[in-house]
């Protein structure tokens, strides 16, 4: 009957795998698919999985109430419109709109794009016409839309009426993006901080894949810094109430639009928070086979779990008279026989559905058609969690240097760019990131800028009693541990400021260590290396001798 179990198919198995999107393709067709149409794993959670979902760019799905600037919030990323472009004050997406790359702008209908076998999203067919003609794909010929796929949702409103006039499962499709997707973003006006009851019920909807979710605080220049400060405890309030772990949620600040901000006394705050945001979201296409892999360990695990319940409640069932009343019975009490399926098998109780779910999915199902527990194919799903998914593990560290290899043609594919990404790291201007600030400050000036504010540090050197100029490490030491900085910071600082390397400062060197070490206090990070124009002017032309350094431990 399993003929895929055959001695060929496990030495095959064994081969080097080209990529990691090959070898899960290729574990989860010969492993874990027989176990999922054995106990109606795709009845009752997910779809199964086509090929495409294995070789797909990653995917960011954007999730809020209407007008919390979603597609405002895309438009910024790639700094143009799409095709099918709405934006307003008022409830303008009312469709789930895929924007991906494409040679020519366009639009594909849901129903044209369910049966392109190139693209994942077949198995939405399962959600019907209703959704399918509220479902399109945007392409567009856009640098950032080469590594990464953007997905609006339709603006969730409060009530009734978006649980009944939609005419599709909401939630549904947003559970089955947020299982596929890369990284879920909930946006958030500084306005419109209450989570209705279906935004809850959307959120709980995306539950198991917490580890995807970044929180955008949207348009937040519209309140001033106190404001912001008391809008700020509100959001992390409500999210307290719909997130039940102990952990806080990261919040991301800003106001992602090309509009003045009202109140730009927190723009330098915006832009540190936009900066962390991007950095997230440039990593994805580096991560996303980790976080494929991620993705079929928890299906694989899942699986399992539902073939013991499943088999449980085959076993259950009378074989004569009485089958629906003993049904309706173990539906009942399907909370225990998790309890139950727990200690016999030593299952976590988070490896569990969601027991109102599973309740629900049981009402229409034939008990008698489920099968009894087969060892066998919980036995090579096993084996699969235990060693070919280690080996792809291993393989992808193995597979990103060869990438960075060939030519650094791989390296520009490993994170995003276009559109705000390269605004965000632009260097030749001097509104990039960090230009002008920190130890960037003075970078394109002719005088040293350490010189501005050195008569300070001079009053204190004269005071340490030079001696030919210069004062020892030790004495050195004693004044700068009275910044409170630790010993391997002021060990760092030491080095960079002893250009010469002889284990002294004189009157250059002692103004330049103070002047790293206010940096420092000031929250910016040391540099691995003296940038050019720190460096003091008497050492310019100073080759670097080799010397010794005084110890800073105590």
């Amino acid at each position: 009957m399993f003929s895929w179990l055959s001695g060929s198919d496990k030495k095959k198995d064994q081969d080097v795998l080209e990529t990691v999107s090959d070898g899960l393709k290729k574990i989860y067709k010969q492993k874990l698919i027989p176990l999922e149409e054995h106990y109606k794993f795709h009845d009752f959670h997910s779809p199964a999985l086509d090929d495409a979902d294995f070789t797909a760019k990653p995917m960011i799905l954007l999730v809020g109430q209407y007008s919390t600037g979603k597609t405002t919030f895309i438009r910024y990323l790639l700094e143009q419109d799409f095709p099918g472009i709405r934006i307003g004050p008022e409830p303008t997406t009312d469709r789930f709109i895929t924007v991906m790359y494409g040679d020519e702008d366009g639009v594909v209908p849901g129903n044209a794009l369910v049966v392109d076998a190139n693209k994942q999203f077949r198995a939405l067919t399962k959600f019907g016409n209703a959704f399918l003609n509220r479902f399109q794909c945007s392409t567009l010929k856009n640098e950032v839309l080469k590594n990464v796929t953007i997905v609006d949702t339709p603006g969730i409103l409060s009530g009734e009426k978006q649980r009944l006039d939609r005419g599709y499962d909401f939630s549904g499709v947003l559970e089955w993006f947020a299982e596929r997707v890369d990284r879920i973003i909930l946006l958030f006006d500084a306005h419109k901080l209450d989570i209705s009851d279906e935004f809850k019920r959307c959120i709980e909807a995306l539950a198991g894949n917490e580890d995807k979710i970044r929180i955008v605080l949207n348009k937040s220049d519209m309140v001033d810094h106190q404001q912001l400060m008391r809008v700020y405890g509100a959001l992390m309030w409500s999210l307290g109430k719909v997130f039940k772990t102990p952990e806080v949620s990261r919040v991301y600040i800003g106001s992602f639009w090309d509009q003045p901000l009202h109140y730009d006394i927190n723009r330098r705050l915006f832009q540190d928070e936009q900066h962390d945001l991007f950095a997230d979201l440039q990593s994805l296409p580096r991560n996303a086979a980790l976080r494929k892999l991620n993705d079929l360990i928890k299906r694989a695990r899942l699986a399992k779990v539902h073939a013991y319940i499943i088999a449980e409640l085959r076993k259950g069932m009378p074989s004569m008279i009485g089958k629906e009343k003993k049904k309706k019975e173990l539906i009942s009490k399907l909370d225990k026989i998790f309890e139950q399926l727990q200690r016999e098998h030593n299952i976590s109780p988070g490896d569990f559905p969601d027991v109102e779910k599973m309740r629900a999915h049981l009402q229409n199902a034939d008990f008698s058609k489920f099968n009894p527990i087969k060892p066998k194919l919980l036995e090579v799903v096993e084996n699969m969690l235990s060693s070919d998914i280690t080996r792809l593990m291993s393989q992808i560290p193995k597979e990103e240097a060869i990438t960075e290899a060939n030519g650094g043609i791989g390296a520009n594919k490993e994170t995003v760019r276009g559109g705000a990404f390269d605004r965000e790291n632009e260097t030749e201007t001097p509104f990039g990131f960090g230009k002008g600030e920190g130890f960037d400050k003075g970078a394109e000036e002719s005088d040293w800028i350490v010189s501005r504010d050195r008569y300070k540090a001079d009053e204190t050197f004269d005071s340490l009693n030079p001696v030919d100029g210069k004062v020892s490490g030790r004495i050195a030491k004693e004044h700068m541990l009275k910044s409170k900085l630790p010993n391997s910071v002021l060990g760092k600082i030491w080095k960079l400021a002893d250009v010469d390397k002889d284990g002294f400062l004189d009157a250059d060197e002692f103004a330049l260590a103070n002047y790293l070490i206010n940096l420092k206090l000031e929250g910016h990070e040391l540099p691995t290396e003296l940038p050019k124009h720190l460096l003091p002017p008497s050492k310019k032309d100073l080759n670097e001798p080799t010397g010794t350094y005084p110890s800073l431990e105590e």
